[in-house]
């Protein structure tokens, strides 16, 4: 499995209310069990006007297929090859 960055521009994310958020991320939720496959979201971060996704799948493909199957934006999908933080510096 591999994990991802998954951006999705959506003007005006930042200002969703706590129930369109919710509704958002049942629908992720629900595409995810429907697509019966081993397949990941791990947190999303929004920001003003995007919302970046952390999933993990076996491809690129397989976040296509969840993005459509919700009707939720992909602006671009990116492999995570490696993480870095503070402790990395020690």
């Amino acid at each position: 499995m591999k994990k991802f960055i998954i951006e999705r521009i959506l003007p005006g994310a930042g200002d969703m209310s706590a129930e369109e958020l919710r509704a958002v991320s049942k629908t992720s939720v629900d595409v995810i069990t429907e697509m019966g496959k081993a397949y990941s979201w791990v947190q999303s971060f929004v920001t003003a006007d995007k919302i970046y996704c952390i999933h993990i799948a076996e491809s690129k493909a397989d976040i296509r297929a969840h993005s459509k199957c919700g009707n939720l934006p992909v602006n671009a999908i990116e492999e995570i090859k490696q993480i870095i933080d503070p402790a990395t510096a020690a």
